[in-house]
């Protein structure tokens, strides 16, 4: 999915965002940090992974989150949910192929962050310390 985009490409699509819902919709998943991370844990893994082993690896997150994600990844295609009828029941997770697509790309984000976390975070301090300054006037 090595796709190069134009200025006027880009353009149209920022247009069709902002006029479109579908398209919002979508996009909206990604502004979930479980999301995010349930992917990253999802693709890290070398298979189907079980509902605590997630809840396991992603720390903070509570059971009511992680099951409403799940769901939610679900409905949107992302994540496959087996379930082997054993006392209890068997519950696996993982990557449909989409979801696998999206990992791809979750996974750049991520990597983007490590990358530049140093000078957002030091951007931050600055802004902050810049901002608890009290304002004074501009000299003519």
């Amino acid at each position: 999915m090595d796709t190069v985009f134009d200025v006027e490409e880009s353009t149209n699509l920022v247009e069709d965002y902002l006029k479109r819902c579908p398209a919002r919709d979508v996009l909206a998943v990604l502004a979930d940090k479980w999301v995010l991370l349930v992917l990253g844990v999802l693709r890290a893994n070398d298979g189907p992974i079980r509902f605590n082993e997630l809840r396991r690896r992603l720390d903070g997150i509570t059971q009511k989150v992680l099951t409403r994600t799940l769901r939610d990844l679900e409905r949107d295609g992302l994540v496959r949910r087996a379930v082997y009828p054993t006392v209890p029941p068997r519950v696996e997770y993982s990557l449909t192929p989409i979801g696998a697509d999206l990992g791809r790309l979750t996974h750049a984000m991520g990597q983007w962050a490590l990358a530049h976390v140093d000078e957002i975070t030091s951007a931050r301090a600055e802004f902050d310390e810049r901002a608890a300054r009290p304002v004074e006037p501009l000299s003519s």
